[in-house]
């Protein structure tokens, strides 16, 4: 994994949270477009099918405001290694 990965926040992660990157041992997915574009999402053991979908995962900053969700696709799949 690249050191640019490393830095990345990780969906869902603690606004106030001092390492909001990457686990070690766990894979990621880089979430494309809408509001979530960029963040990554942990995908560790999805399945193929899973991996497939489109994901609409609850946000604070979408179109719609507070209890809003944003529908994206996994970018591109890694694992945190250490």
């Amino acid at each position: 994994m690249d050191d640019r990965m490393l830095r990345r926040r990780v969906y869902g992660a603690d606004h106030d949270d001092p390492d909001p990157g990457p686990l070690q041992g766990h894979a990621y997915g880089e979430l494309v477009g809408g509001p979530l574009d960029g963040l990554l999402l942990d995908i560790t053991g999805w399945s193929g099918p899973q991996l497939d979908e489109e994901v609409r995962l609850p946000t604070e900053i979408g179109r719609y405001g507070p209890g809003g969700r944003a529908a994206t696709a996994a970018r591109s799949r890694r694992t945190a290694s250490g």
